[in-house]
C-alpha cells in the first residue's frame, strides 16, 4: 500500500466530512486507506461517519487523548509505504497526495514533507514553513522582529523567510496540519512525543527528524486549505497549555542557563498572550451580495430564500474565468463555491486567487446539506445548513 491518510477528529462534525469527501478524491488513484481517529467527540462525528463513510477505517477514542496520542494510536494501524498526518479542518486538491507523494520519491534523504496552506480567506499561513525556535528565534517571533527585517537572515528564522511561499526547499520545521513521511520513519522516531498534549508536537517531531540528519521540505505546488481555530477555542486553558508545550519542547532540547529559562519563560507568556487575544477577532458584517458559482439554479433559489438576499449564479463550467463584475465592486460580497460542479482543486484555487478583506468564502461540499467555510483564521468556521 502506498499512502495511509491519518486523520485526528475532535468535534469538528462538518469540517471532518468535507475533509474525508476531499481526501477520497484524491486518493482514487493511488492504493492507500484513510483512518479516522475519533478523540471522544461529543458532536456525532463518529455517527456521521459509519453513516458516511462506513469503508473508513473509524477509531473510537474513550477520551481525548491529546494530538500525540491519537495520532500514535492510527499510525499503529496504518498499512502504508508513506503516512499523512492531516488535519480535519483542511480540504485537499484532487492531485495533492499524486504530486506531493512524485516529489518525495525522488528524494535520497527524506524526512518530513509540508505543503502550502492557506486558511478560509485564501491568505498564505506562514506557519507552513518554520525554523527551529532557538531562543533568538523565538525572539525574533515574540517582538516581531521579522516582519520589521523579513529579509535579513538573522530575524527572519521563525517563518523560514529564506524561501518564499512559492519556492520548494529545505526547511527544518513543519506543521502538525499536513505532514507526509515514510511510516518507517515515523515508527523509527516513535511517533509524536505522548509527554506533549498538544502545540509543541509537530515542532519535536520535525526536529528530531533534523537530529537523525533527515532532510524537512516545503513543497509549494500543491495548495492545502486550512481553516484553522476548529479543535481549539483560544481561551484560557488554551494558553495554558500553549504554554506547557513550549516548556517540553525548551526543557527537552535545549538544556541551558538560568537566563535561558528565564528567558524562555518570560517569552512563553507573551508570546501565548499574543496568541490568545490574536483569537479575539471582531465579527465581519454579513454580506451585501452573494455570488454562487455552479450550474444548478435550483440552488440558487434556495440559497436566495435562505440568506433573504438575491444570489447571483457564476457558470463555471462556461466562463472558466472570473467575472469581477458579479462581485458588486465596492461591496461585501460572499462566493458559494458548489463542489458537485467545481472540484476541490478549483475550489481552493478561486479562494486563493480571489482573496480579499471585502470577499468571503463558502463550499457546498457535493452530496451535502450544508455550506462550510471560515471568515477568520483566528475563529471558528461557519456551517449553514441548507434544507
Amino acid at each position: 500500500m502506498q499512502l495511509s491518510v491519518i486523520i485526528l477528529n475532535y468535534n469538528v462534525r462538518y469540517f471532518l466530512e468535507q475533509c474525508v469527501l476531499s481526501v477520497q478524491e484524491a486518493l482514487s488513484a493511488i492504493e492507500s486507506e484513510i483512518i479516522v481517529i475519533d478523540n471522544y467527540s461529543s458532536d456525532e462525528s463518529c455517527l456521521m461517519m459509519k453513516q458516511r463513510f462506513p469503508e473508513v477505517k473509524l477509531i473510537e477514542n474513550t477520551a481525548n487523548f491529546g494530538f500525540s496520542k491519537g495520532n500514535n494510536i492510527g499510525v499503529a494501524q496504518a498499512q502504508g509505504k508513506y503516512i499523512c498526518i492531516l488535519n480535519p479542518d483542511t480540504v485537499v486538491a484532487e492531485d495533492t497526495f499524486t504530486t506531493i507523494l512524485a516529489f518525495a520519491e525522488r528524494q535520497t534523504n527524506l524526512g518530513i514533507v509540508g505543503c502550502k496552506l492557506i486558511d478560509g480567506t485564501g491568505r498564505f499561513l506562514p506557519e507552513s514553513k518554520r525554523g527551529i525556535p532557538t531562543p533568538w528565534v523565538a525572539f525574533t517571533k515574540i517582538f516581531c522582529l521579522y516582519r520589521i527585517f523579513p529579509k535579513t537572515k538573522l530575524f527572519n528564522q521563525y517563518y523560514a523567510q529564506h524561501i518564499s511561499e512559492s519556492q520548494t526547499g529545505k526547511v527544518d520545521i513543519l506543521v502538525g496540519a499536513f505532514m507526509l513521511m515514510k511510516r518507517d520513519l515515523y515508527l523509527e522516531l516513535k511517533g509524536f512525543d505522548e509527554d506533549c498534549f498538544m502545540y509543541a508536537d509537530d515542532i519535536d517531531l520535525s526536529y528530531r527528524a533534523l537530529l537523525m540528519q533527515k532532510e524537512n521540505y516545503y513543497f509549494h505546488e500543491t495548495t492545502v486549505l486550512h481553516y484553522k481555530g476548529e479543535s481549539t477555542v483560544k481561551d484560557e486553558k488554551y494558553m495554558k497549555r500553549f504554554q506547557e508545550a513550549m516548556t517540553f519542547f525548551y526543557r527537552k532540547h535545549f538544556k541551558k542557563s538560568l537566563f535561558f529559562t528565564i528567558f524562555i519563560k518570560i517569552g512563553i507568556v507573551f508570546f501565548s498572550l499574543f496568541k490568545m487575544f490574536q483569537g479575539k477577532t471582531k465579527e465581519k458584517p454579513k454580506p451585501e451580495s452573494y455570488v454562487l458559482y455552479s450550474s444548478d439554479l435550483k440552488l440558487s433559489e434556495k440559497l436566495t430564500h435562505l440568506f433573504k438576499n438575491k444570489v447571483l449564479v457564476f457558470d463555471f463550467k462556461k466562463e472558466k474565468t472570473v467575472n469581477s463584475s458579479l462581485l458588486l465592486r465596492g461591496k461585501r460580497a460572499e462566493i458559494i463555491l458548489d463542489n458537485q460542479h467545481i472540484s476541490f482543486r478549483n475550489c481552493i484555487k478561486i479562494i486563493e486567487t480571489l482573496k480579499d478583506k471585502s470577499i468571503t468564502f463558502k463550499i457546498f461540499p457535493k452530496s451535502t446539506d450544508f455550506i462550510i467555510g471560515s471568515n477568520s483564521r483566528n475563529d471558528r468556521g461557519q456551517i449553514i445548513k441548507i434544507e
